[in-house]
């Protein structure tokens, strides 16, 4: 800490208990001087000879023939004057980032300047200041956070403007030319740690890295926070994650882990506004800066403290631009009153349905210009698979809830498009767990969710499950069925958990990512599921009606079939077999809806192309 020592005589002040001080001298004081609670006894000369105010006070005082003056509204109080008169003695005393402040502020209310005596004392306070105070990093935070407590006078004297322009103009140095010293103890994850020049964090540990100043500056209060971090980004310097970096530690710092003290009556005002004022600094940049993570606790916060409604529509429009980083844990947000739902189902559409505007807005832009690479085209479509996955996995956790609508559930999955969700089974898990938890729908209630789902794009192990799931209405049953048998029959490789639609040979990367995680969150419970209603073998020889030639294809998931699903599949796979060996025409009636078609119809339309092929996808 920088320090400047003023004076060369001994200190002679002494304290009668806390009210009283006086200068041990051998001549009498002559002047009494009342600041605040505490008596100074001194000297006439001394303070004359310094300042001009005290020269107009004991002026004053004689002619109206008082013994003492009385100063009730001093900048920085009894400390500060003591400073001040110990000056005037040309006592030892040092001046430091803790008290320059309230002595410069004490100095200008005596009007202690170069008019009065040559080499004052607010001469040599702003040579401190502007020689070492401001030119060390922690010195003018410790000063910054002084000034508070002397507002306005160190507003009017711009040592409070001067700090922060100190502190925002160091933040935006080379990090290689740093050579103060600064706090650094956070521990962050891999994923949060910043990134520099293009070599990873834990290699650039002996470097100082870009965000050395974040823990500093998050000791001032959050409305001396805000002012230094509008300084920070109006320098223009500072990256847009380092920025959000520094939202978030100062966030993690502050605001309390319980919800009950988030809105304790005690600090709720204080909460709100803090919240509210990390809204209105989050990086101009929206698509990057802070993690959808961090976006969404943030949400979470705002919603219990009741920040107004521009900040959280902020909120709202930034997590959109990020919904494809999120998390289902992220989404799962609280529903408060007078909502009966356990989450925010209603927040979640308006997150999404901001997704899928920004998404149509890019692609028809990217159309406009030309300008749109196949590189560009798989992020954006892995960035639309994404959030198809993760509202797949948000509306199978929110079917477990009783309180939610059918008509919320219907709502929320339509709101993905084909394109974002090119496998079903993550939907056929939210509609089977829907069904399970509500138990009382109705034979119509039951089709309209189904018809959600097209069994068309359901892998093998989710087609064998929904063949045996008794919550699904027959006509659902039938089609899963009936598409699996013409699979079969055309010999039409089924969608899989290694690939995609061949369609979609453009995207094969993203397809791929999407398969292989599909396949672990959804093969797994399906498979535990199958395994408690797998059929004996002795059950399946005595009704092995399907063991014949062609059917080899099919005999493993049909050991897994129950009863009313085997006989089911016993007239779709009879009607196939009655075409003889031409099973290429009972694709035909791949494109029309399973269910508008009946055994009778089947010969017809086999006859009627015979001699096409198509493939079920």
């Amino acid at each position: 800490m920088k320090f400047m020592k003023l004076g060369s005589k001994p200190d002679a002040f002494q304290a009668e208990g806390k009210t009283v001080r006086y200068v041990s001298s051998e001549l009498a004081t002559d002047a009494i001087i009342n600041v605040g609670e505490v008596k100074f006894y001194l000297h006439k000369f001394p303070l004359l000879s310094k300042s001009n105010c005290l020269q107009k006070l004991l002026l004053k005082a004689n002619e109206e023939n008082e013994d003492e003056i009385h100063i009730a509204d001093f900048p920085g109080g009894p400390k500060a004057f003591e400073i001040c008169a110990k000056f005037c003695y040309g006592m030892t005393v040092t001046l430091n980032a803790y008290n320059v402040v309230a002595a410069r502020c004490a100095a200008e209310y005596l009007d202690m300047s170069e008019d009065v005596d040559r080499g004052n004392l607010i001469f040599k306070i702003e040579v401190f200041l502007n020689s070492s105070i401001f030119r060390s990093w922690k010195d003018s935070i410790i000063v910054l956070q002084t000034t508070k407590s002397l507002l306005p006078w160190s507003e009017d004297l711009k040592i409070l403007g001067r700090c922060i322009d100190s502190i925002a103009s160091k933040t935006s140095v080379d990090p290689a030319n740093i050579s103060w010293s600064y706090t650094y103890n956070r521990k962050l994850a891999d994923p949060d740690r910043i990134v520099e020049d293009g070599v990873k964090f834990p290699e650039k540990m002996e470097s100082i890295p870009k965000d050395w100043w974040v823990e500093d500056i998050c000791e001032l209060d959050i409305d001396l926070y805000k002012r230094v971090m509008i300084a920070v980004k109006s320098k223009g310097r500072m990256d847009g994650t380092v920025i959000g970096e520094a939202l978030k530690t100062y966030a993690v710092r502050w605001l309390p882990d319980s919800v009950d003290a988030l809105i304790s009556d005690a600090h709720t005002w204080r909460n709100k506004s803090l919240v509210e004022t990390i809204i209105c600094l989050l990086p101009s940049d929206k698509g990057v800066g802070c993690s959808s993570t961090f976006l969404l606790k943030l949400l979470k916060v705002a919603i219990l403290v009741g920040a107004d409604e521009s900040s959280r529509e902020n909120l709202i429009n930034r997590i959109s631009l990020k919904l494809h980083e999120a998390s289902l844990k992220d989404l799962l947000i609280p529903a408060r009153s007078p909502q009966s739902t356990v989450y925010d189902v209603e927040l979640v559409q308006c997150i999404l349905k901001q997704f899928l505007m920004h998404e149509k807005f890019n692609r028809d832009v990217d159309v406009e210009k030309n300008e749109k690479g196949a590189e560009n085209f798989v992020l954006e479509l892995g960035s639309l698979l994404n959030v198809g996955r993760l509202i797949d996995g948000y509306v199978a956790e929110i079917a477990r809830d009783r309180n939610l609508s059918l008509s919320s559930f219907i709502d929320l999955a339509q709101m993905i498009p084909g394109s974002a969700r090119p496998i079903h089974d993550g939907l056929y898990k939210a509609i089977d767990i829907y069904l399970k938890e509500h138990p009382s729908l109705t034979k119509v209630e039951r089709k309209k969710i189904c018809g959600l789902m097209d069994v068309k794009k359901l892998t093998m192990d989710a087609s064998m499950h929904a063949a045996q799931n008794e919550r699904l209405p027959l006509r659902t049953v039938v089609q899963v069925l009936f598409f699996e048998q013409v699979r079969t029959s055309a010999g039409v490789r089924p969608i899989n958990n290694n690939s995609c639609d061949t369609s979609r040979s453009t995207t094969n990367t993203t397809d791929e990512e999407c398969e292989k995680t599909e396949a672990a969150e959804n093969s797994r419970t399906l498979n535990r599921q199958m395994c408690k209603m797998r059929i004996k073998d002795e059950e399946f020889r005595n009704n092995g009606k399907l063991a014949k030639k062609g059917s080899k294809n099919s005999r493993s998931g049909m050991q897994l079939l129950p009863s009313r699903s085997r006989r089911i599949f016993d007239k779709l796979w009879a009607v196939g077999k009655g075409h003889g060996d031409n099973k290429s025409s009972d694709t035909s009636g791949s494109s029309q809806s399973p269910t508008s078609m009946v055994p009778g119809d089947t010969k017809s339309s086999g006859s009627s192309s015979r001699h096409r092929r198509h493939s079920i996808s």
